[in-house]
């Protein structure tokens, strides 16, 4: 038993080594290639992917997993989730020809390169091929993976196992039927907040300065990690030890780079906090991305978002751009970061309005995979939605249906996870105030300390011991409940727009 566990584990770190290379390939394409590289990067993230693709399914594999199924007495819960892991994605890639998941990977690599410059140009006709021949081979790939299951289904998986259409459907239309009127009735509401000296011009050198300062604040470790500037904001990198956030700046906005870095502080926590001793190994993977989600918009929304930590920031704020802020309370920097305005960018979206942005792009995909509308006529479709969800309509297609990267990697499926972890986030912070009375104070008084010690404990290193459903369970005492998400913010944004709304 030790000795085809000890080969499993050498295997599955060997699998994981060069992941953490594609990884970093992926990062250094948004990040530091220059975009005449593109075609060689293509061509060498395709290589990479067929590497990896012989080292998953390579027979040697198998018959280590085999001989670990007939000998699968005496094992530790940890032990129990690496073969169980590697079990599921060895069959899931031997399902996969190698040619899909190097048509796949090269597919990713260069459709990236087509959307950035679809995007600038505003030429959504250039980047739809690039979205067809991904359905084209995301539909064959759903076909080989999970035959079982539907084919949006079969992606959805990838990114929340267990989770359904019908599942989703559900939980989404309940958000839709109480957040469309809220949001409509803010809207004409005669009270808005102030937000006047939010516009102006924030200097990039301080912005970078705030932003790490707070970043370091909460828990990242630099010394295993860092911080630069892409296209999209996202957190990568190859190890927990080297986990790579992105930002954007913008001279008239600081608050985007601000909660954008706090978004991706809270994933590079995730990583950082994986269990110590088992980074290269499945049991310390996170688990969905869904819950991945959680703790970026824990921090953003929960945290970041909150009066407790705009009143401890708030000084810092001042003397970081002291001539717009000179006239500014807290209370009136409190309801301005959190203003309930319907916008075109999903990135830059309020927490009470960026479900339906989710919601929207889940449609879309759905009927994408059942054949339900054509790709020539997302743009149309997408800015239907928009004015029904939104009441805006979007003035072109880079501030539309070409605004977001996951398309341009094939990342169907992906976009409930954003809308499931505000779900999870609102469940868990629930159970971190009653375990943690004082979290409250602790932020105001900037003692992130106890709230990071208590996700580490609770999520980051339960790694894959549990699913996302037990998970849950464990943590909040029940499953997955958007009621909760939908009480926090009927009662948050009542408050702030002074409106009569029963939770």
């Amino acid at each position: 038993m030790n000795k085809h566990y000890q080969n499993l584990v050498q295997k599955l770190e060997e699998i994981s080594h060069l992941n953490g290379v594609m990884n970093t390939l992926g990062w250094d394409q948004e990040v530091m290639m220059p975009s005449g590289a593109a075609p060689a990067r293509a061509r060498q993230v395709a290589a990479l992917a067929g590497v990896i693709h012989e080292r998953m399914t390579h027979p040697a594999l198998g018959e280590c997993l085999d001989a670990l199924e007939q000998h699968n007495h005496h094992v530790s819960s940890v032990e129990q989730c690496n073969i169980q892991e590697a079990k599921r994605q060895y069959v899931l890639m031997t399902r996969v020809p190698k040619r899909l998941t190097q048509a796949l990977a090269e597919l990713s690599s260069r459709g990236h390169e087509i959307w950035v410059q679809a995007r600038q140009e505003n030429r959504f006709n250039d980047f739809a091929p690039v979205i067809q021949e991904f359905l084209m081979l995301k539909k064959e790939w759903a076909e080989c993976a999970f035959p079982e299951l539907s084919l949006y289904d079969a992606n959805l998986d990838l990114f929340e196992r267990g989770t359904t259409v019908a599942q989703i459907s559900t939980v989404f239309d309940q958000l839709k039927a109480s957040l469309v009127p809220l949001i409509d009735a803010i809207r004409h509401n005669g009270y808005q907040p102030d937000t006047s000296f939010l516009k102006g011009r924030f200097g990039i050198n301080q912005q970078v300065k705030l932003t790490q300062k707070i970043s370091k604040d909460i828990g990242f470790d630099f010394t295993k990690g860092r911080i630069d500037v892409s296209v999209h904001p996202f957190c990568g990198g190859g190890h927990p030890t080297d986990v790579r956030i992105t930002t954007r700046y913008a001279e008239h906005d600081f608050i985007e780079s601000l909660y954008a870095v706090i978004h991706e502080t809270g994933h590079a926590l995730y990583e950082q906090g994986r269990m110590p001793g088992l980074e290269d190994l499945p049991v310390s993977e996170s688990l969905t991305m869904g819950i991945h989600e959680s703790q970026s918009l824990f921090w953003e929304r929960m945290i970041g978002q909150s009066k407790a930590f705009c009143t401890h920031y708030f000084k810092l704020f001042c003397d970081t751009f002291p001539d717009n802020l000179k006239n500014v309370t807290v209370d009136s920097f409190y309801q301005a970061v959190n203003m309930c305005q319907p916008a075109l960018i999903r990135v830059e979206a309020d927490e009470l309005t960026y479900p339906l942005h989710v919601i929207l792009r889940y449609e879309i995909e759905k009927d994408l995979f059942e054949g339900n509308i054509a790709v020539d006529d997302l743009p149309e479709v997408w800015n239907e939605k928009m004015i029904a969800y939104l009441g805006i309509r979007p003035p072109s297609d880079t501030l539309g249906v070409l605004q977001d990267s996951h398309w341009s990697g094939g990342a169907f499926g992906y976009f409930p996870s954003y809308t499931l972890g505000a779900i999870y986030a609102c469940q868990f912070y629930d159970a971190m105030q009653q375990a943690l009375p004082d979290t409250e104070k602790n932020i105001e008084t900037g003692n992130f300390a106890p709230i990071k010690k208590w996700l580490n404990e609770n999520v980051h290193r339960q790694g894959r011991l549990y699913t996302p459903q037990e998970l849950v369970l464990r943590i909040a005492g029940e499953p997955l409940n958007p009621q909760h998400f939908l009480n926090y913010l009927k009662a948050k944004y009542s408050a702030i727009y002074c409106l009569n709304v029963s939770a």
